[in-house]
């Protein structure tokens, strides 16, 4: 994500970023971009889901939505506040959490939880290189 994020200001965030329908389509779009195939079959055609923008199997019939799998499953608050606070982690890391907290109105334990899920997506990403997670632990200092 923090790759994706690289080149967008706050107000084109803001604008991309600012309904659920949004987010979903672009999480899927990104998750997605290889192809899908099943987590539990392996199959890779598909269906529309019940959901928006989810995917169902055409074998096996189990359905999978776009944020499965990713470090938004089972996020308890909307999309567009989790994909700002992951803007705002990734591009300034030692963001505290009272900041985020005011910044998305949001409480601090909520906050807290969803930048310590980012952090160790990025700290666990095997996409990363080894400088790019030294860097990104250098702005944490």
């Amino acid at each position: 994500m923090k790759e994706l994020f690289k080149h967008l200001d706050i107000q084109d965030f803001n604008r991309q970023f600012s309904t659920e329908e949004a987010c979903l389509k672009f999480l899927a779009e990104y998750k997605w971009k290889d192809g899908f195939k099943c987590k539990k079959c392996g199959h890779t055609n598909y269906c529309k889901g019940k959901n928006p923008h989810s995917r169902r199997c055409t074998r096996c019939k189990s359905e999978e939505s776009a944020t499965a799998h990713t470090m938004f499953h089972r996020c308890r608050i909307n999309l567009p506040d989790a994909f700002k606070i992951t803007f705002l982690v990734c591009n300034n890391p030692q963001i505290s959490i009272n900041e985020l907290s005011q910044e998305i109105n949001l409480r601090q334990m909520t906050c807290w939880r969803l930048k310590t899920r980012i952090m160790d997506c990025i700290e666990n990403n095997s996409s990363f290189t080894e400088p790019q997670k030294a860097e990104f632990r250098k702005k944490l200092m």
